[in-house]
């Protein structure tokens, strides 16, 4: 599906992957591994943000997903995020939506707010916030009616 369609039907918490289309090259081309894997993985759907202008630039909505974290011993060093226009050339599938029940963490409230962490209950969300500071957090539960609210509009993306 394309990049207009992720950011209208694909909930905040989906796991995403992306792809140019390209044939995974062999372990011994390191260089051209590394290219083709920044144009195809995956990552959790964290941020959908609406077109804006700033001045006479106008900049097209777009959607940024957490693609990974690195570091050790519990310790994160690096986390990776891509952020897509709508209009990106690349090819994206939902591989898994979030589950009903489930609560999405949000680290402030309004339109730019970013998913920290989707847990798989209320108390595990509440737990998660008091080993997390996060001051301005908004808890918001994963429904049935969202849930279905894709099936029943014939949106359900594959």
């Amino acid at each position: 599906m394309s990049a207009s369609l992720i950011f209208d039907i694909a909930p905040i918490g989906s796991l995403v992957a992306w792809s140019d289309g390209t044939v995974q090259p062999p372990e011994r081309h390191r260089k051209k591994l590394s290219a083709w894997k920044s144009r195809n993985s995956q990552g959790r759907l964290i941020r959908k943000q609406a077109g804006r202008t700033t001045g006479t630039y106008i900049a097209q909505p777009d959607f940024t997903i957490h693609e990974g974290d690195f570091g050790s011993a519990g310790t994160i060093v690096l986390r990776v995020f891509r952020t897509f226009s709508i209009d990106s050339d690349l090819t994206f599938k939902v591989v898994d939506r979030p589950v009903i029940g489930s609560v999405r963490i949000f680290d402030r409230p309004g339109a730019g707010a970013e998913l920290v962490h989707l847990a798989v209950s209320r108390a595990d969300a509440e737990t998660w916030l008091t080993q997390h500071r996060h001051p301005l957090a908004v808890l918001e539960e994963v429904t049935a009616d969202e849930a279905a609210a894709t099936v029943v509009e014939g949106r359900a993306a594959a």
